[in-house]
């Protein structure tokens, strides 16, 4: 309505609802107003002649009894849920929680402090700016290619012209920046949270903080320390450039959990709204389903609980622009009080919903919950991170006998998970590293973590890695060590654009970054996480060597199938066999061999497509290896080694014996 504001909030076991206004730091209250309407579970009122360049906030008035699932304490000022900006800095102080911290384990007492000082508003926002029209370029399934990168961690190392940007999501979109990304050849940016979030009050507490950005505060502002300008809407202007730049944009969104934590965390938002509404509790009521290990679980069986985060995802897609979302802990979403249902509404609600037809979705397909481990059971069209396939990855170049027929099923696609449920290879996302665990530098540089830094005695992160340090722990100036971990980065990232599925490429690994051992790095806010820009011939190196990779991609139609190959009995045009080391069909027995180390992968395409012929060496050794005769060519021409010192002619006739280097890969495409 013309001069004033409408405002809403939801909330069923509420007895009474204030609205607070405050000036426009969201520092002085100016007028505390009880919302005068309700309408089942809505609250609401109209403010006339509001000026809206102020915040707000809430309190709300109920019963405080956590046995019965009740933490309402109107001493505790509330974020609205659906805040687009935020004003003003939250800083953590005892008064945030709801119970009496004077005794830190009893939740059951009642505070009667006051956080409001400490606490941050809700901007205030004009009308949003038009709904974004479609795009006249978006990746396509065949040659989507995804590059994993923290807002903060990329630019901030980085000179750029205006200093103030670094660390910026305004960063992303400066030209050094965008030359950058489009010389490695990907297309679509992976964005880890930004989502506004706080750190955890244990880590403030180790005058540490939450760096990956996975606690999140509001599920519709963006986070402030991201913003060089603080009109929310600066964000969807970076989004424009980077689409006008030629790249897709996609939101990391952490909606299976809150900022709020167990029943011992701070009384914010959520929980001092309706407590036994937005949340998933236990049958006791006092104590929370943890199937995120955050704390908390957001209820989705509830209505109002799929309003809010459909209602997100809308307005980060049509208003902010971004095309498409990564889930974390994407079961969640789909939980029910018995366990993972793909049926579950808020996938349906996904699936129908007009405004996301055009939004690519992509799953975390796991939680800590019973039956959390979902790999390839969600909606046709999603893509899912594959973490078999990182494993396999590992192990095989890693040398770990019996791996190999494993590691042939996710260089194909992993057809064994997707196929059966008509689903194609572009849903397999595929990955080496990614923000969770070593990278790649530190992946064959490290055999155990060196999480110290954390402060939690090096019992965080993963503790299988699948890792070697090929001798020495760590940097070493053994150019022995140093050549097999180059080589091995090298087959790592050409197996990973070489196989059939969509790959993702962790920022930074084609620079050799290395997070020194640290393999759960979410609280380190300095130089373990940034990216080192300084320039070496070792990390130009690579850079290259990736942009080859992305220029293969791109070019070879047959490293990016739309459905899967099979072998040549499917009648297909198109196929795909398996060899040994000395150009023959490999064997049944053979296949079971624990000690297999050579492997030769044909992708035979149709007559304008020639063959590609793929030659995996994963022994410590180089070895002899026949080339197979394909009737698409004359020759085998030599396209691309791993091996920094491969020693290789430019083609060779049908049948030739070569030798290869150790731990390499090496591809060929057949020629007349």
């Amino acid at each position: 309505m013309e001069g004033g504001v409408n405002f809403a909030l939801v909330s069923e076991a509420a007895h009474r609802v204030e609205l607070c206004i405050y000036d426009q730091a969201g520092e002085v209250e100016l007028a505390r107003l009880e919302m005068p309407e309700r309408s089942g579970d809505l609250w609401h009122g109209f403010v006339p002649a509001l000026d809206t360049r102020l915040s707000y906030a809430y309190r709300v008035h109920g019963s405080y009894e956590p046995e019965s699932g009740h933490r309402f304490n109107a001493n505790k000022l509330l974020l609205d849920p659906y805040a687009k900006g935020l004003v003003g800095e939250f800083k953590w102080t005892h008064k945030h929680f709801g119970y009496d911290r004077q005794d830190p384990r009893n939740d059951l007492s009642f505070s009667l402090s006051d956080n409001a000082p400490y606490m941050v508003k809700a901007r205030l926002m004009a009308d949003s700016p038009a709904a974004i029209v479609q795009r006249p370029w978006m990746a396509s399934d065949c040659n989507r290619m995804i590059y994993e990168l923290h807002v903060k961690g990329f630019t901030q190392g980085i000179e750029l012209g205006e200093q103030g940007a670094r660390g910026t999501l305004e960063a992303l979109a400066q030209p050094k920046i965008l030359d950058y990304l489009r010389s490695l050849g990907i297309t679509t940016l992976e964005l880890l949270p930004v989502h506004a979030f706080i750190d955890d009050y244990f880590l403030n507490e180790r005058g540490l903080s939450n760096y990956w950005g996975y606690n999140t505060l509001s599920f519709f502002a963006p986070h402030q320390a991201y913003l060089d300008d603080p009109n929310p809407f600066a964000f969807r202007r970076t989004i424009d450039h980077l689409h006008d730049a030629g790249f897709e944009v996609v939101l990391d969104v952490v909606y299976n959990h809150s900022a709020e934590s167990d029943q011992f965390g701070p009384t914010l938002s959520l929980r001092g709204i309706d407590n036994a509404l937005y949340y998933r509790l236990a049958e006791d009521k006092r104590h929370y389903v943890n199937d995120t290990g955050c704390g908390n679980t957001l209820n989705f069986d509830q209505p109002r609980v799929v309003q809010l985060v459909m209602d997100s995802l809308r307005y980060w897609h049509r208003v902010q622009g971004v095309d498409g979302f990564r889930f974390d802990l994407a079961p969640v979403l789909a939980r029910r009080t018995d366990g993972f249902d793909p049926a579950h509404p808020l996938l349906q609600a996904i699936a129908q919903d007009p405004e996301l037809q055009t939004a690519l979705f992509i799953a975390e397909p796991w939680d800590i919950g019973p039956g959390g481990y979902q790999l390839g059971s969600f909606p046709n069209g999603w893509l899912e991170w594959n973490d078999r396939y990182r494993d396999a990855v590992r192990r095989f170049w890693r040398g770990d006998a019996g791996v190999v027929p494993e590691f042939a099923k996710r260089v194909h696609g992993s057809a064994d998970i997707f196929e059966t449920r008509r689903r194609r290879p572009a849903e397999s996302l595929n990955f080496i590293t990614s923000h969770d665990g070593f990278t790649l530098h530190d992946w064959t540089s490290y055999k155990h973590r060196h999480n110290l830094d954390n402060g939690e005695h090096n019992r965080d992160g993963h503790h299988e890695n699948f890792s070697s340090n090929w001798g020495v722990d760590g940097e070493t100036a053994d150019p022995q060590i140093a050549l097999t971990r180059v080589s091995l980065q090298r087959a790592m990232l050409m197996t990973l654009f070489l196989s059939q599925g969509t790959p993702m490429l962790l920022a930074g690994d084609e620079r050799s970054r290395t997070q020194r051992g640290n393999n759960n790095a979410y609280c380190q806010d300095n130089e373990i996480n940034w990216l080192d820009w300084s320039e070496d011939a070792a990390s130009e190196e690579l850079v290259e060597f990736t942009r080859q990779l992305t220029a293969l991609r791109w070019t070879e139609p047959l490293l990016g199938c739309v459905d899967y190959i099979h072998h040549p009995e499917s009648h297909e045009e198109r196929a795909t066999l398996w060899f040994n080391s000395a150009g023959e069909s490999l064997t049944a027995s053979q296949w079971e061999q624990p000690d297999l180390c050579h492997l030769g992968y044909l992708l035979r395409g149709k007559p304008e497509e020639s063959a590609l012929y793929l030659i995996y060496n994963r022994a410590v050794q180089a070895q002899h290896f026949v080339l197979p005769p394909v009737e698409r060519g004359t020759i085998w021409a030599v396209r691309l080694c791993s091996s920094p010192n491969a020693n290789l002619d430019s083609t060779y006739s049908m049948g030739a014996v070569l030798e290869l280097p150790a731990q390499s890969l090496t591809l060929f495409s057949a020629c007349h």
